[in-house]
């Protein structure tokens, strides 16, 4: 073994066999933790000194090479004088720490942690078990009150309580509820917010016999969220409640037991009786994909990779119905407009194309599901394909009067509503009718889609009771099938809500955002997860009157993703290089269509408002005017920038102030 390193504690480090390093005084420890914070980028020496010091010392420079030269010297005793470090480098303007992916005890545990997500709870409970053992005190203790390691402190912290919650998960799968419980006492009683913790312990109480202990630490929950934050408990408690009240079977750990015995002797008899080679294998396969795709991020990732597999699979057969069903099969509603792989959806499109071209007549039902596919997958292409489809889709759906055929078309409409501003009361129809088609007939994915689009549009309009309502449904939906993307969105919608309401100080509202945006770890929708947070924090940040971000607060360069061409012009306009902001300005494309569009031109706008760009101007007010009743941005109910009207205000008096030259 290398050197390894510890911040689940008091930072340290450990040579191969296992010894302590000495690592000499605390700034020598701050100067180790503050690159392993970095995680291998380089931290400049301006960085590290604002880190160490409030107020720099003359000689601040030439300290901060002592403490790196003693600390290469303790890391690595047997380097010869004058050949380059290996693990503590100089680069560039600073220092990187090049140490394995393995080599920081924080780095493994966010491994291990996201490993056991996937395994079985007799696999992940070891695995966690062991994870949980490696702190040794809250992350980076002698640095708590450190602004550069405050946000690491957090987010491990975070990982940790998430680690204690689905250990006890675990061993509840596993039958062991009482051995649960005195952890999940503990684990309550010091974090005492986390409505997951009262839902964990009272269902251990349960099933260890002690209903009216379990009722008890519900109550008792209800009255501190009440007494201390004024708030009545989430969805998940009050369900757990009544179901404790009603001894729900579903309560019943043995009932899970028996779920795994069903599906281990059906999976068998499959593989049994179904050859090899049969082609009903192909359809099984896109049934089991489809509900793969809705079970998190893990599922979802796999789905995705094996989905376009099944496809060339039955277009090699020749075979355009089986094709077709295959295809369509993959009924999998979405709700974010940026694709999560492009490519991937590009071949979707071509494939569903070249079936209907080869599919004969009579088959309306395969031909509206290809249609729906394309309108779905084609989501921000502007190719015109997808509205087209979209339309088709519907009018069969329509004309067969198959609800479930008829949702799906729904959901490729929604992904088409993007081609103008100010569509979020069409966008809140499509959901309602959503809904109301869904819950009579069992369709609950696209039910919960519905509500989510609904909760969407309600943003977009400041119609926030209305959206409330609709995404506690969707909590309700999510947690009792089991489809747990859903609390990706709705969690963003809370971050949203206490920023458009003002509910919530800017600091807030941006911790808010982090830890939604903490919820996109894993979850495998990668159109989310670049510069989506980045965004949000610019957004409000203007609205408060500061500055844009200039950096992470590791002191990290801004990943701004392919939000990047709206943000630059704001940026460098903040750092006074107006020549350059307008150039990117005169650059800047036009915003993709979806679900941030109006946001997206909100920020050109205020970037040609501060430069005089008349040209801008006009383009964003033409643009923003259909949306004149809406808050930007808040459609996606991930993120705003305010009403859009005020936008037009101020761009309209500029603009009337300078008639055209």
């Amino acid at each position: 073994m290398g050197v390894a390193f510890g911040v689940l504690g008091p930072v340290t480090a450990w040579d191969g066999t296992g010894g302590a390093i000495a690592l000499k005084g605390p700034r020598h420890r701050a100067v180790l933790a503050r690159l392993i914070v970095a995680r291998g980028r380089v931290v400049p020496v301006t960085r590290l000194i604002d880190d160490l010091w409030d107020d720099p010392p003359a000689g601040a420079v030439g300290a901060v090479r002592t403490f790196v030269a003693a600390l290469r010297r303790a890391l690595e005793p047997d380097r010869r004088p004058r050949t380059p470090a290996r693990l503590l480098v100089t680069e560039g303007p600073g220092y990187a720490l090049r140490a394995g992916a393995r080599a920081v005890d924080a780095w493994r545990f966010e491994h291990a942690v996201g490993v056991a997500a996937d395994l079985s709870p007799e696999d992940g409970l070891g695995r966690l078990e062991e994870a949980l053992g490696w702190w040794r005190g809250p992350a980076y203790a002698e640095f708590a009150d450190q602004d550069w390691a405050r946000a690491e402190r957090s987010r491990l912290a975070e990982l940790r309580l998430h680690a204690v919650e689905r250990h006890a998960e675990m061993r509840l799968a596993l039958g062991r509820a009482a051995e649960a419980v005195p952890d999940l006492d503990a684990h309550a009683a010091g974090h005492p917010w986390r409505e997951e913790a009262w839902r964990l312990l009272a269902l251990a109480l349960y099933r260890s016999g002690r209903q009216g202990d379990a009722l008890a630490v519900l109550r008792r929950a209800r009255a501190l969220l009440a007494d201390e934050l004024g708030v009545d408990p989430g969805p998940e408690l009050r369900r757990l409640e009544a179901d404790i009240l009603r001894q729900a079977d579903h309560l019943d750990s043995s009932a899970h037991g028996a779920a795994e015995r069903v599906w281990a002797q059906a999976t068998a008899a499959y593989d049994r009786a179904v050859a090899s080679g049969a082609r009903a294998r192909l359809e099984s396969t896109a049934g089991l994909l489809r509900d793969l795709a809705v079970t998190g991020g893990g599922g979802l990732q796999a789905a995705r990779e094996h989905r376009v597999a099944a496809v060339e699979a039955a277009e090699e057969l020749g075979d355009a119905e089986l094709t077709a069903r295959v295809i369509g099969a993959f009924d999998v509603p979405a709700i974010w407009t940026r694709s999560d792989d492009p490519g991937q959806a590009a071949r979707i499109v071509a494939a569903a194309g070249r079936t209907l071209a080869a599919l004969v007549p009579g088959h309306e039902a395969a031909r509206a599901r290809l249609l729906a596919t394309i309108a779905l997958e084609s989501r921000g292409d502007r190719s015109g394909c997808g509205p087209r489809a979209a339309r088709q889709a519907e009018e069969i759906a329509r004309r067969l009067n198959d609800p479930a055929l008829l949702a799906f078309a729904l959901g490729g409409l929604f992904m088409q509503t993007f081609h103008r501003t100010g569509l979020a009361a069409r966008r809140d129809e499509i959901g309602a009718e959503l809904v109301e088609l869904s819950a009579p007939h069992g369709l609950v994915t696209f039910e919960m889609l519905g509500h989510l689009i609904r909760m969407q549009a309600r943003s977009a309009l400041a119609d926030f009771t209305a959206a409330d309502a609709h995404a506690a449904e969707a909590d309700r939906l999510a947690v009792r099938h089991e489809r747990p993307l859903a609390g990706v969105f709705t969690g963003w919608y809370r971050a949203l809500r206490l920023d458009a309401t003002g509910r919530a100080t800017a600091e807030e509202a941006e911790a808010a955002y982090r830890n939604a945006a903490a919820r996109l770890d894993g979850a495998g929708m990668p159109g989310m997860e670049r510069g989506l947070l980045p965004l949000a924090l610019l957004c409000l940040r203007l609205r408060h009157g500061q500055s844009p971000p200039g950096v992470e607060p590791t002191g990290e360069p801004i990943d701004w993703g392919p939000y990047a061409p709206w943000a630059r012009p704001l940026v460098l306009l903040a750092r006074d290089r107006r020549d350059e902001a307008a150039a990117a300005l005169r650059a800047l494309p036009e915003p993709p269509h979806d679900l941030l569009t109006e946001a997206l031109w909100c920020l050109a706008a205020r970037a040609a408002l501060a430069l005089g760009d008349r040209t801008t101007m006009e383009r964003a007010y033409a643009a923003l005017l259909p949306a004149a009743g809406e808050l930007a941005g808040a459609g996606s109910s991930v993120l705003t920038l305010g009403p859009v009207a005020a936008h037009l205000e101020d761009l309209a008096a500029v603009i009337r102030a300078s008639p055209p030259r």
